[in-house]
This record gives C-alpha cells, structure tokens and sequence, in this order.
C-alpha cells in the first residue's frame, strides 16, 4: 500500500508549510485525500535562493557523480512502481494500468539521462586562418523553472529533471495543483537517491499567475521548461522576455490520425486505440481528428466504436476498469461541451456520446461521425475519449487536413505502402509522425513539436541540450 508523500513545500532538502493548503482530490469521487502547502511568494522566493545556492557545487559535481544518483532515482523508481502509480492514479484517476506504463517510462528517463550526463561533449578547432584555436564547451544553463501539467504527472517531471540534473542545473519545480504528490513523492525519492540539498526544490501555489511571475522576473532563474497549452506557453513566452530566459515549450497538440485505403485495418484499430484513448485521451500526442479513407471508412468506424464501446468506466484503481475519470469536473464539462456542440450541429455518437453520472468526473469513450474535414470541432484539442472521424477520397486530402492546424506535435499514419508511408509523413506538419504505429514517446527519442506546438526538444540526445550553454574560448597554442 502505498503512503501519501510529505505534503509540505520541498525547498533546500527541507519540507516547508505556511498553514495555507490546498486540497487534493480524487478524480473518481470528488473527495479530498489529502492537503499539500500552498506556497507562497515567500517559498517561491526561498525556492529560487536555494536552487542559486546548490548551482555551484552541483555544476561542479562530476558527471559520473550525477549520473551514479540519476541511476539510484531510476532503480528506486522501479522498485516501488507499484506505490507511484497507485499515487497517480488516486489523483489523476488514470487506470492502474496506464500509471504502471507512466511509471516505468518517468524512470526511463532518470536511466537515460544518467547515461548522458557523462557524455556532454566538446570540441577543440583549428581557426580557418590557423592563427588560433577554437575550444567549445556546454555548460549548465543555471536555475531552471519547470512547470509540469497534471495529465502525466511522473513523466512529465523526470523528463525535465532527468536531463537537467545530468546537465548540471538546478530546478525549481511548479506541478499541477490538481496533481502534486507525483512530484513531491519524486523530490523525496531523488533525496533518497543522494542528490544535495537545493537541486531541487518543490513549490505548489494556487495564486499560479502570481508566483510564476514572481519566479520569472527574478535575474536569477536563466531557463523555463514548460509543458501545458499553447495559449499559457505564449503567455509565458511573453513574460520570459524582460529577463530574456531561455524557453522549452512542449505545447498543445491536435494531432491527425490518418488511414488510408490500403491500410490494414486490424492494425490501424489497435493504433487508434492506442494513441486516443492511452491515458483516457488527455495527452498532448492523443489522436484527435480521424481521417480515413472512403473505401475503409465503414470498416474502421464500426471496430473502432466496438473496441471503444467495450472499455468499462470506473475507478482508475478498479483492475477492469477500462477507462478512468477525467481529472476534474471542470476537464469533463469542457469534453461533454464539445461533443454536445459537435451532435447539435449534426454529427452522430455510434458510441458515448452523453455524460454519466458515476459520482466523478467520468466521460464515456466516444466516437462521433458525420464530421465534415471542414468542421471546426477538428480544429480543437478535446483532451478526453473522444474520436471524431472525418472521410477522406486521398492521402492527399488527408496530409492536407492535417496540415490545416496551427499545432504540430504528433500525427499518426497507417498505410500498406512503407514508400508512400516514409514520403507522407516527411510531409506532415508535426515533430514526431507514428508511422504504422500507435505510439510514439520514447526517452531515447526527441519529443517535441513544430508550429504553436512547441520550442525545442525533450529526451534524446537533444533534451540534455536545453539545459546547457555554448561557451567559445579563443586561445594562441
């Protein structure tokens, strides 16, 4: 069984409480399970003193040294999988199956990132005119904030931790409010793990605009990695100008989920499956807008809405639950709004369709037809289990609808042709193309997006870059 983790803010190796506490609840029944810290502009500034405090010593720390304490974060990680998960399921309602899978890719990054952080790299030069050479050296970027959203609340942490800790910086973390005690359970996990007191702090405030604010004006904080929608990454974008930080931004995502004619179709279910309804739809990747060919159309729709149809709504913590509440009744209103917006306007739920009252935030799994590629419920990002399914009469059209968003994140491809499959999807407007498959997040790869979906890039080789600086030094041999 698992334990509620200290609910205090997690400044400078210490957990901190000012009396004012915000509640935690359980999505599947509305009731708090427990109150963490509400921090304030005193501990978001306490915060920031202690991650500037640690930055010289942990800068200074060996990779190796690092990398041995990223490594006992994955290996504690992996052994009490079944506590975390049960924690994130508690407050973000997700089925256990879907935590467990969280669990275990939120560690892959603290092993990946130990791996990396002992091979930053350099470079010596010669000078084109031979009069001098070039040295070329990464260093850490300096205080990072970190504001993570509340649909993975693990993973989301340790793929900004993961490489930040391997780079040499120090972190101040803002999770969720609806989901922190992933993130405080992680912070006394890494101190279990050996990491020094200050490289990462904690804070959860409710006045979020205020104390993010307060944590960015300040000289002393020289990155922001954020991951949440694009409307509040522009938001902060704007804000980050006065002190010219440095930006991360895994932003919103409305991806296209496309199957052409010559597909085969069991497989482009299983796919769809996959890629709309992992974590109940709330994911940035989740396929949003379906495109499918004319001749496959029937065929696709009807498995689709029978495999959708049969998942069991509950308790994310039930063993056969199929599909878990949303987070928040206010993230249920906003589904339940769209699809009502979506039937008056003359499409069709084969499945779904209509709000239960189950005594949570619950949604049924939905699949709506009747849905014109012109439609703008395609231009929206539902975040829930919804699948609208729109014909097409080409790959043509389909790379053409999918292009038609703002957003580039993620799209998803199926086809019988692997030519035609690698040619479209060097087409598509979007960071990372699932090409025959369902799922596209890996620690090994770059996630990120194109467009108003993002700058830069997290896990991979890539993401230890976002947390390092370019240092030139000139010199006479």
């Amino acid at each position: 069984m698992f334990q509620i983790p200290p609910t205090g803010s997690f400044i400078a190796g210490t957990w901190c409480a000012n009396g004012s506490t915000i509640a935690v609840r359980d999505p599947a029944t509305g009731e708090a399970v427990a109150t963490v810290t509400d921090a304030d502009l005193g501990h978001a500034d306490a915060a920031v003193s202690a991650a500037h405090a640690a930055l010289p010593s942990w800068s200074a720390t060996s990779p190796r040294d690092r990398s041995e304490i990223l490594r006992r974060a994955f290996e504690l990680m992996r052994a009490e999988e079944d506590q975390l998960a049960a924690l994130v399921t508690l407050e973000n309602g997700k089925i256990l199956a879907d935590a467990r899978s969280e669990i275990r890719y939120a560690a892959e990054f603290f092993r990946w990132f130990a791996e990396e952080a002992v091979r930053i790299s350099g470079e010596w030069r010669v000078g084109p005119d031979g009069d001098k050479r070039l040295i070329v050296s990464h260093e850490p970027v300096g205080v990072s904030l970190c504001i993570t959203p509340w649909n993975f609340p693990a993973a989301m942490v340790t793929r900004k931790l993961a490489p930040a800790l391997a780079a040499g910086t120090t972190v101040v973390v803002k999770p969720a409010t609806e989901t922190p005690l992933t993130s405080l359970a992680i912070a006394e996990l890494m101190q279990r793990a050996g990491l020094p007191d200050g490289v990462v702090n904690v804070v959860v405030p409710s006045q979020v605009g205020e104390v993010v604010a307060a944590i960015m004006s300040d000289d002393r904080v020289r990155q922001l990695s954020f991951t949440g929608s694009t409307a509040v990454g522009k938001h902060l974008i704007r804000q980050s100008a006065d002190q010219v930080i440095r930006c991360s931004m895994e932003l919103g995502g409305n991806a296209p989920f496309i199957v052409l004619d010559d597909a085969d179709i069991g497989r482009a279910v299983e796919g769809a499956m996959v890629a709309k309804m992992r974590n109940g739809g709330a994911a940035c990747t989740a396929a949003n807008r379906f495109y499918v060919g004319r001749r496959v159309a029937d065929e696709f729709t009807s498995k689709l809405a029978t495999r959708m149809g049969s998942l069991k709504l509950g308790r994310g913590s039930d063993p056969d639950t199929g599909l878990g509440p949303l987070v928040s009744d206010r993230e249920r209103d906003g589904v339940a709004s769209i699809v009502d917006t979506a039937l008056s306007s003359g499409a069709t739920a084969l499945v779904g369709g209509e709000a239960v009252d189950l005594g949570g935030a619950f949604y049924p799994a939905t699949v709506l037809t009747g849905i014109d590629t012109t439609d703008a419920l395609l231009s929206t990002e539902i975040f829930g289990p919804v699948a609208p399914i729109a014909i097409v009469d080409s790959a043509e059209e389909a790379v053409a609808c999918a292009n038609s968003t703002p957003q580039g994140l993620a799209a998803y491809l199926y086809t019988g042709d692997l030519q035609q499959g690698l040619r479209l999807a060097g087409q598509l407007e979007a960071g990372m193309v699932g090409l025959n498959r369902g799922l596209v997040s890996d620690p090994a790869a770059p996630f990120g997006g194109v467009k108003q979906s993002g700058i830069g890039r997290e896990g991979g080789f890539e993401g230890i870059q976002e947390f390092l600086e370019t240092k030139y030094i000139a010199t006479d041999l």
